[in-house]
């Protein structure tokens, strides 16, 4: 479905607000999106990274616990995003993979350059490796709804974009799927150009935009 004008120009003026609010902890290297900065997104943005899940939560939280997975509650829900966060950085380190934290939520943001060719949306056989890491850690922590989220940039027209976002997503789930993560868990969407993280003026800006990101959101009991 086309997105309307207006979710489409509220998310792209909020991503100069994302920008600014990723901080980067000088010791760790971990970047993060401050408390502060938060409040100040909008609601478009915010409820992208906070909002309801693919498919709705109640929806998925009935199929994982059919699939026999159980909830996270209380400060074991920290916790356990601490660990599988820590597990994520030691397995991306050195590729292009960034991992993001959001309160108790994580976001792996995995440039199209290095998992697809260009108009294509076959994994690299290179980036493969890498996905196979975390699609250990997946099956490790596996209390976690898993998002794939399909971007491009704005170049080009919905009837190309659309497909090629949800075909990328679907085609990084379908690669989880094949190395164990179950697929109770999984959602996919594509987005095309609506959300983007940097300006599509400039090549650098484009090239950002195109991607695919992987959003981990903790089942925790009530979902």
């Amino acid at each position: 479905m086309r997105l309307s004008a207006k979710i489409i120009t509220t998310a792209a003026l909020s991503a100069v607000t994302l920008t600014a609010a990723c901080t980067t902890d000088p010791n760790t290297g971990e970047r993060r999106i401050s408390k502060a900065a938060i409040g100040g997104i909008g609601g478009a943005l915010g409820g992208y990274l906070l909002g309801d899940l693919v498919g709705g939560r109640r929806d998925r939280t009935e199929k994982i616990v059919g699939a026999g997975i159980g909830a996270l509650a209380g400060a074991g829900v920290g916790y356990y995003m601490d660990e599988q966060e820590r597990k994520l950085r030691q397995q991306t380190a050195g590729t292009d993979v960034e991992v993001i934290r959001q309160g108790d939520e994580l976001i792996l943001n995995m440039p199209a350059g290095v998992t697809f060719d260009t108009n294509s949306y076959t994994v690299k056989p290179e980036f493969r490796g890498t996905l196979d890491q975390v699609a250990s850690t997946l099956r490790e922590y596996n209390k976690t709804f898993v998002d794939v989220y399909g971007h491009t940039d704005s170049t080009g027209n919905d009837t190309i974009n659309v497909p090629l976002s949800q075909n990328r997503a679907r085609a990084v789930a379908d690669y989880l799927t094949m190395r164990g993560v179950q697929s109770a868990r999984i959602g996919t969407q594509g987005f095309a150009a609506s959300r983007p993280i940097a300006s599509n003026t400039t090549p650098e800006g484009r090239q950002a935009n195109r991607r695919v990101e992987i959003k981990l959101v903790p089942v925790t009991q009530g979902s």
